[in-house]
């Protein structure tokens, strides 16, 4: 009989499929085998009591991100990934942010280098779409979807990212062409930009009205806009941290037209609202993201959509910035307006706990839900399944042990990013991970981090089925035929 590497034994084995009495064995790296009375190992771990999950995916994280003049983002990625391995993730996907001006394989190569040596899990890099140039639409882009860099990102916002319908257009041709996913960061720039300046005009500058300036139509026309441009040129799109009902049901009714438009939202827009900013004066800043969190109604359209598979996908959006920084969300120039105030809030250690605790043991999604939502999805979506996402045989062994029962109330002081604060500060959840393992080695036991840095793989990946249009064409000419 095969002695193997590592028998995870004694543990209740949950994927998107169902919930089994299983050990799992582990050689080389990879799962071997999964059932009951598997043979020996040469280490054994103990998951009595225990949910043995595949490693959580967080399809949407931001790390060592140029972030504008004077603004440093907290984490890089030794503390970034360290942060995530505690939370019970074995993979992140950040962004390459291609600057204007410069091109793809720059930016590649400058990103690569900030993650050289300094990984404690796994990380597969999407690419940020903001100057699509000649070149870049014709030679580059298709030339790093070959390379397996094969999910790109566009912005309908910010100064220096944002793209026009034009310019959408022509980077979701190249996505139809090349068979890339293209995820949609959609708010309205114009309507953000008017209300901005008329509430700087009437003297609302404080860091709440970062809300105020960003009304739920302000996502909601952005969100039916992609939608329309995805569909005029039939090519899968993926709208990101859906805050509320009605981008949420705009998604809803392209899908029920049969269009392979996705979603994805987060945790601020499950458990935090804007009303938390009002009254918190310079603190307000903690909490200024974009999309902000909503209201009450938004929280439970967004567990609804958890609910009905409307969203594919949940991930943190984790986007750090110190507080108590002049570097962060105390920039000198965003205490006199909020419109300067580094834009995002810190989240990939929580976002498993916060999903675990406030959906599976409050009883609003299962388990299995939990492993797509957290996992699954986030490997199909993006081309890495079936090597992570999945407990079976030949997949990484990316596995996490979780105490469905343990209690935690969340604090900053406890969490392990290079932030100063969380926004989700005194929130109780019940149910933690206590293992993490990365492709059979472990990487946190226990609260403590046993993992070697530099470790963490980069993954290239294959087009993912996702990305494979329709067929169905709203007019009788094909403006961006498939070349794969």
């Amino acid at each position: 009989m095969t002695e193997f590497d590592i028998l995870v034994q004694g543990g209740r084995v949950a994927t998107e499929a169902g919930v089994s009495e299983s050990d799992v064995a582990i050689k080389g790296g990879k799962i071997a085998a999964v059932g009951r009375g598997l043979g020996t190992a040469k280490e054994t771990i103990d998951a009595t009591g225990l949910l043995v999950l595949p490693g959580g995916i967080d399809s949407h994280v931001h790390l060592a991100q140029p972030s504008g003049p004077g603004i440093v983002m907290a984490d890089d990625f030794e503390s970034g990934t360290r942060s995530a391995a505690f939370g019970g993730n074995t993979l992140v996907m950040p962004f390459c942010i291609q600057e204007k001006g410069k091109g793809l394989r720059a930016a590649l190569t400058e990103y690569h280098a900030k993650a050289e040596g300094k990984c404690y899990v796994d990380t597969s890099f999407h690419i940020v779409v903001s100057d699509p140039s000649e070149s870049v639409l014709g030679q580059e882009l298709p030339a790093v979807v070959v390379d397996g860099y094969t999910s790109f990102k566009v912005f309908m916002t910010y100064e220096g990212l944002k793209l026009n319908d034009r310019e959408m257009l022509e980077v979701l041709a190249v996505a139809r062409e090349t068979g890339a996913l293209v995820m949609v960061h959609a708010e309205n720039d114009d309507a953000i930009r008017f209300l901005t300046e008329r509430l700087e005009r009437a003297g609302h500058t404080s860091a709440y009205n970062h809300a105020v300036s960003r009304p739920i139509p302000v996502e909601r026309e952005a969100t039916h806009r992609a939608i329309s441009l995805a569909e005029l040129l039939d090519v899968p799109i993926m709208i990101v941290h859906v805050s509320n009902g009605q981008a949420m049901e705009e998604i809803a009714r392209a899908r029920a037209r049969g269009l392979k438009i996705y979603g994805e939202t987060c945790p601020q827009y499950l458990v935090l609202k804007a009303s938390d900013l009002r009254g918190m004066d310079l603190e307000a800043a903690k909490l200024v993201c974009s999309p902000p969190p909503r209201d009450a109604a938004s929280q439970a359209a967004c567990w609804d959509g958890l609910q009905r598979g409307v969203f594919s996908v949940f991930s943190s959006d984790h986007c750090p910035f110190r507080y108590d920084d002049e570097r962060g969300k105390r920039a000198p120039r965003g205490q006199e307006s909020f419109r300067y105030v580094p834009n995002g809030i810190p989240g990939v250690e929580t976002r498993l706990p916060i999903l675990f605790s406030e959906g599976v043991n409050k009883g609003r999604i299962s388990l299995e839900q939990f492993v797509a939502l957290s996992s699954t999805n986030h490997a199909r979506m993006y081309g890495l399944y079936p090597q992570k996402g999945a407990i079976a045989p030949g997949s990484d062994a990316d596995i996490v042990l979780w105490d469905a029962n343990r209690r935690v109330r969340i604090s900053h002081e406890n969490l392990h990013d290079a932030c100063d604060y969380t926004p989700y500060e005194g929130l109780e959840v019940t149910g933690w991970p206590v293992l993490t393992m990365v492709r059979g080695r472990v990487v946190v036991r226990d609260g403590e981090l046993v993992g070697e840095r530099g470790f963490g793989q980069h993954l290239l990946r294959d087009r993912p089925p996702s990305a494979v249009p329709t067929g169905k064409l709203v007019t009788e000419f094909d403006p961006a035929p498939r070349r794969v």
